[in-house]
């Protein structure tokens, strides 16, 4: 099994001259499933976003490792599946095409019996042939897991991932974080109580709003 770490070492952001949280210091690693909580505005998307490599930290660094190898933020894309509000879904494809597409992006071969896996266990598989224009909220919601599982990522990040679930919706989500925390590393940010009760360790950036 292979083992993830993500260091943060004094990680500090402003925009401007607002500041968002300062000198946060923690280390993830897999096999835990770890929650980043504060109320909205105070930054959470920011700093998974850094965790991420999406933007940049004012100050301080983020380190990836795989098996105790430094990973190049470049190279990040090949270890990390993200779930976010703000991820695309393309409207004029049907999910399985939008996995297929999603798939060649990242230069794999589609696996289509692992792709039928992951949308069955979402509850997605009857409406793989449909387009994504048809799904309803939390049916586009749920296939944005399936992007972020498609290509096997070490790394999952999600971002508010129960947004307009209900809650059978909600269960096969939270399974799927449970089962993917036993090989994998899970950060959750979120404000909801049910997501941060499968956390074992919460970072509160509400801790984090003072200048030294």
């Amino acid at each position: 099994m292979i083992n993830y770490s993500v260091d943060l070492n004094n990680i500090v952001k402003y925009f401007g001259r607002r500041l968002i949280f300062n000198g946060i210091n923690f280390n993830f690693s897999s096999q835990n499933i770890y929650g980043i909580s504060g109320p909205n505005g105070s930054g959470k998307s920011t700093l998974v976003k850094i965790i991420a490599c999406l933007i940049s930290s004012t100050r301080g660094k983020v380190i990836h490792k795989s098996d105790g190898n430094i990973i190049d933020p470049d190279a990040l894309h090949n270890y990390l599946g993200f779930v976010s509000p703000y991820l695309f879904l393309y409207d004029e494809f049907t999910a399985e095409e939008n996995l297929n597409y999603f798939s060649s992006i990242r230069g794999l071969k589609f696996d289509r019996e692992y792709s039928n896996f992951i949308l069955d266990e979402l509850n997605l598989f009857e409406r793989r042939d449909d387009l994504v224009r048809g799904y309803s909220s939390g049916m586009k919601q749920r296939l944005k897991f399936a992007f972020a599982l498609i290509h096997k990522p070490r790394l999952l990040i999600f971002d508010e991932p129960t947004t307009n679930l209900d809650n059978e919706g909600k269960e096969k989500v939270y399974q799927l974080i449970k089962n993917e925390a036993k090989k994998n590393l899970v950060i959750i940010a979120s404000n909801e109580n049910s997501d941060l009760g499968l956390c074992s360790q919460v970072i509160d950036l509400g801790k984090y709003k003072k200048t030294v």
